[in-house]
């Protein structure tokens, strides 16, 4: 490290350049990974939950999609003669209090244990996500209105959304009564189908695996792919900037290490000097733009759909820092065929 360290001094302004790209980089990779986790934890966190292993949706003739899928009261019996299938009713609706202002919410209704103990258990009841209870200012023992029913809120339960809203969990019953156009059910919940193909042909369903099922939300399908194909090119880019900056460099250095050369200095001393001057730059910059990532989500709050976490933090900067190696080595191959004698002759 003695010419790294040295180079850094002398070339100050050239390694803080490359240091604030690098800053750049990792706080928008940083702050987009936790924007991603954000806004698909607000689309599919009540869903994670579901303890079933396969998901029963109507069959639409189209992929199967949460909007579209209603179930019939026969598709339901045929699915629970074959195996135990749990109905659950999703959808959406406006919810009051007090008179107060609307506040949008997502409506599950289920009377079995789909999602644990998070449903309502009494006719009229309902249990409250964190944020529903947070947007209706609604504590246990209120009452809210859901169209032109009124339900006593008996407990507020996690952070629970689904599709950007947050959930109020009711029973199956005055779920179909919210949603009279949504059928007796809008999926099923079932674990260890032996013949899923034979029910799903008798029943006019299809079904899709637990974690196949979050790709039936549309916002959830086009937010992920988006944001997650932006952070892969971020990751690309990055490591393509930090390669050029050390090619460059290194070309420009090519008669001081003809000299190291010449003076008896090995080609793996040089590689290793090299590559230890691109991991200060890129400890020192990726540390900052995370520190300035971390600052930021803590400042925001639940204002944005941000998640703080080492996922979306020490993640993104490890792979920032392997891909900026990465690149700094395929730009030292100059360092390694380098002549002495050819290098000095060319200096003169």
């Amino acid at each position: 490290m003695f010419v790294a360290l040295r180079d850094l001094r002398a070339a100050r302004g050239r390694f803080a350049l490359i240091t604030l790209v690098v800053v750049m980089v990792a706080l928008l990779v940083s702050f987009l990974s936790g924007l991603t986790s954000g806004l698909a934890h607000q689309n599919i966190s009540a869903l994670r939950k579901m303890s079933g292993d396969t998901v029963v949706f109507a069959n639409s003739g189209t992929t199967p999609s949460f909007d579209s899928s209603a179930l019939t009261p026969d598709q339901v019996r045929t699915w629970q003669r074959a195996a135990h299938a749990d109905p659950v009713g999703i959808s959406h609706a406006q919810a009051t209090r007090d008179g107060g202002p609307p506040a949008q919410v997502a409506l599950f209704g289920t009377t079995g244990p789909a999602f644990g103990n998070r449903s309502a258990t009494a006719p009229g009841s309902v249990v409250l996500s964190a944020p529903a209870a947070r947007d209706l200012s609604a504590t246990a023992g209120d009452r809210i209105t859901l169209g032109n029913t009124t339900f006593t809120v008996t407990a507020i339960g996690d952070d629970d959304w689904y599709a950007h809203s947050p959930v109020v969990w009711m029973t199956l019953a005055d779920w179909q009564s919210a949603t009279p156009r949504g059928g007796a059910a809008t999926i099923l919940v079932t674990s260890q189908v032996s013949d899923a193909g034979r029910v799903n042909a008798a029943a006019h369903t299809s079904t899709t695996s637990a974690s196949g099922a979050l790709q039936a939300i549309g916002s959830y399908r086009a937010e992920n792919g988006s944001l997650t194909l932006m952070t892969i090119l971020l990751y690309a880019i990055s490591a393509l900037v930090i390669g050029a900056f050390f090619t460059v460099w290194t070309i420009q250095r090519t008669p001081d290490i003809a000299t190291l050369k010449a003076l008896g200095a090995t080609t793996g001393s040089l590689i290793a000097d090299a590559l230890g001057q691109a991991l200060i730059v890129l400890l020192t910059g990726v540390g900052i733009g995370l520190a300035i990532t971390a600052l930021a989500g803590a400042a925001l709050g639940t204002t944005v759909p941000f998640i703080l976490s080492a996922a979306t933090t020490l993640a993104p900067g490890a792979a920032l820092i392997g891909l900026g190696l990465l690149g700094a080595g395929v730009a030292l191959r100059f360092l390694a065929t380098a002549d002495p004698l050819t290098a000095l002759n060319q200096t003169r």
